[in-house]
C-alpha cells in the first residue's frame, strides 16, 4: 500500500494510480451523476434520433426496442461502474484499458474513445442547431420559408462557440450548470409528457403504437426483423451514451470510488424509464402517420400537427434548451478525456492540450474538441432525399461515428476485465461474482451494435446498385475502419517504440517516489494482485 497519511481520500487514491490533484476537485456525487444523465438527454436524443427509429421500424423498434437496447446498456453500464471504482482517473475507459491489458490495449481505446466523444459532442451540438431553427420556424413563418441547411450550420457553430465560453469560464460553472441541466430534464420531460396527454385532439391506440411496423428505409419488407429493425435501434443506443462522463470528472469528484461508479448505472436507469414514457408520448400523440413519413420522420411533425402552434412552440423550446446543456457537458468530457490522454503524451500537441487554464480548465483542450466537431460535421450541408423525404444522412452518420467509437472503447476495459477473473482487485463498488456473466453480455450487444450500425442505411448507399449515389453513404466505416488503420500504423512505425500507457506522475514532494520503475507495468501487476489496497 501507498503511504500517503498527508493526503485525503481521493487524492490519496489518485496518487496509488499515478497522478498528483491537478484539476479541482468540487464536484459533488450528485454533480457527477448530473453530468452523466445530462449527456445522455433524452430531450436530445429521443427528439433528433426519432426520425431514425420511425423510418426503420416504426413504432415497434420504439415501444419495444428502447426498453430491450436500454436494458442491454445498463449492463454495460454496471460493467463500468465497477471499472470506474477502482480506477477513479480522468481518462477513464482508457486508463482501464491500459492497466488490464497493457500499453497497446490503452492506446487504441483512448483514441477510440476520443472520437467517439468528439463525434458525440458534434451530434448533439447540431441537433441543438435544428431544433433552435425548428422553435423560430413555429413563431415566425417567414424564418421556416427561409429554412437552410447552411443556416442550421451557422446556428450550429454558434451552439459550439457559446458551450466553449462556458466550459473555459469555469469548471465549477459547469458542475452548477449540470444540477441545473437534471431539473431541466426532469421537469421538461414531465411537461412535455402532460402537453401531448392533455391538449391532442386524438390518441393513437395501444394497439398501433405496440405493434405498427413501418419501413421507409427502401430495403424490402422482407429484412424488416434483421435488418430493418435493427437500424431503428440507433434511437436508444444513441440516446443513452456518453455516461463514461462520470469516470472523466471523476478526479473532480468527492469520493469518487463510490459516487463516480453510482453516476454511470443511475444516470442509465432513470434516463431509461423517463425516455420511454416521452417516447409513448410521441407515439399516442401521432395524428397523421403519412404526414410524419413525408417530413422524414421528424419528430416536430408530431408537434405540430397535435398542437397549436404555441404549445408546438413550447416543446421545442424545451427540448432546444435541454440540448443546448446536453452539448456543452459533452465539450466538458471530450476537453477531460483529450487532457487525460495529452497528459500521457499521447495525441500530437500533447502538450498543449494538456495545460490548464488559471481557473484550472483544459482551455485548450475545449476549443479543440469544439473545431473538431465542426469540421467533421461539414458533410451535413449536403441535402440528401430518401423515398422523397428529407433526411439527415450526416447528422445520423456522426451518430453511428459516435456510437461505435464509444462503444467498442467502452467494450475493450470490460473484456479485459472478464479476462482478468477473480484476479481483479475491484474498488469499493462492485458486481461481485455477477461480472462473469454480465461482462459477455456486454461485449456481446457492444459487437452486434458496431456491425449494424456500420452497415447502409439504404439501398441507395449500397455501391455498384441501381440509383447509388455517394450522398447516401454511411461513412461511419470508412471513418471507423480508417482510423483503425491510421491507429494500427500509428502504432506499429512509432507509437509502439514510446507509448507506455499511463505515466506515473507523482512527484517527489508528494511522499512518492517519482522513479521511471514504478509504471504502468508495475501497477497493472499490483491491482491485479491486491498489492496495493486503494
Amino acid at each position: 500500500m501507498v503511504d500517503l497519511p498527508h493526503l485525503g481520500e481521493d487524492e490519496r487514491r489518485l496518487a496509488e494510480l499515478g497522478y498528483t490533484q491537478e484539476l479541482k476537485r468540487d464536484w459533488s456525487g450528485f454533480s457527477n451523476f448530473a453530468i452523466s444523465f445530462s449527456i445522455i438527454s433524452i430531450l436530445a436524443g429521443c427528439f433528433t434520433t426519432f426520425g431514425q427509429a420511425w423510418n426503420n421500424g416504426g413504432p415497434v423498434a420504439i415501444a419495444w426496442g428502447w426498453p430491450i437496447i436500454a436494458a442491454c446498456i445498463l449492463v454495460i453500464g454496471l460493467s463500468m461502474s465497477e471499472l470506474v471504482s477502482a480506477f477513479p482517473t480522468s481518462g477513464g475507459i482508457y486508463w482501464w484499458a491500459s492497466t488490464l491489458g497493457g500499453p497497446k490495449a490503452g492506446y487504441y481505446t483512448g483514441w477510440l474513445n476520443l472520437v467517439g466523444l468528439l463525434g458525440q459532442g458534434a451530434s448533439v451540438a447540431y441537433g441543438c442547431a435544428t431544433f433552435l431553427d425548428a422553435t423560430l420556424g413555429t413563431y415566425s413563418a417567414s424564418w421556416a420559408a427561409g429554412y437552410s441547411l447552411s443556416r442550421v450550420f451557422v446556428i450550429f457553430v454558434g451552439v459550439l462557440l457559446l458551450a466553449s465560453l462556458l466550459n473555459i469560464f469555469s469548471g465549477h460553472l459547469m458542475a452548477v450548470l449540470n444540477n441545473i441541466s437534471v431539473w431541466w430534464h426532469v421537469l421538461g420531460t414531465v411537461a412535455v409528457i402532460g402537453i401531448l396527454i392533455v391538449l391532442p385532439h386524438k390518441h393513437q391506440s395501444a394497439a398501433w403504437v405496440f405493434t405498427h411496423q413501418i419501413n421507409n428505409s427502401g430495403y424490402a419488407n422482407s429484412t424488416y426483423w434483421f435488418l430493418v429493425l435493427p437500424l431503428g435501434f440507433l434511437l436508444t443506443q444513441y440516446t443513452i451514451i456518453g455516461f463514461d462522463a462520470s469516470a472523466h470528472l471523476s478526479e473532480e469528484t468527492q469520493g469518487a470510488a463510490k459516487q463516480a461508479a453510482r453516476g454511470i448505472w443511475q444516470a442509465i436507469f432513470f434516463s431509461a424509464i423517463g425516455g420511454w414514457l416521452l417516447l409513448m408520448a410521441f407515439l399516442f400523440a401521432v395524428q397523421d402517420e403519412a404526414g410524419v413519413t413525408k417530413a422524414g420522420g421528424a419528430v416536430t411533425s408530431i408537434f405540430t400537427q397535435a398542437l397549436s402552434s404555441d404549445w408546438a412552440t413550447i416543446v421545442l423550446l424545451i427540448a432546444s434548451v435541454g440540448q443546448f446543456f446536453c452539448a456543452t457537458s459533452c465539450i466538458t468530457s471530450s476537453s477531460r478525456m483529450l487532457f487525460a490522454f495529452s497528459r500521457d503524451g499521447a495525441v500530437p500537441g500533447a502538450t498543449l492540450w494538456a495545460k490548464l487554464s488559471a481557473k484550472r480548465v483544459p482551455a485548450n483542450g475545449v476549443v479543440i474538441s469544439s473545431v473538431i466537431s465542426a469540421l467533421i460535421t461539414l458533410p451535413a450541408l449536403k441535402e440528401v432525399d430518401i423515398n422523397g423525404a428529407p433526411v439527415p444522412v450526416a447528422f445520423y452518420v456522426v451518430n453511428s461515428v459516435a456510437v461505435i467509437g464509444l462503444y467498442v472503447a467502452f467494450g475493450i476495459p470490460i473484456w479485459l476485465r472478464w479476462r482478468a477473473g477473480d484476479s481483479f482487485r475491484p474498488g469499493p463498488w462492485t458486481l461481485g461474482k455477477r461480472y462473469k456473466w454480465m461482462n459477455l453480455v456486454a461485449v456481446t450487444e457492444i459487437v452486434i451494435v458496431a456491425v449494424y450500425f456500420m452497415l447502409p442505411f439504404t439501398p441507395a448507399a449500397i455501391p455498384f446498385t441501381k440509383g447509388f449515389s455517394w450522398k447516401f453513404v454511411n461513412y461511419a466505416p470508412i471513418l471507423t475502419i480508417g482510423s483503425l488503420i491510421v491507429l494500427w500504423i500509428g502504432w506499429h512505425l512509432s507509437a509502439k517504440k514510446w507509448f507506455t500507457g499511463p505515466k506515473y506522475m507523482i512527484d517527489a514532494h508528494a511522499g512518492v517516489s517519482s522513479t521511471p520503475e514504478i509504471g504502468p507495468t508495475h501497477r497493472r501487476e499490483g491491482y491485479l494482485s491486491g498489492e496495493y489496497d486503494g
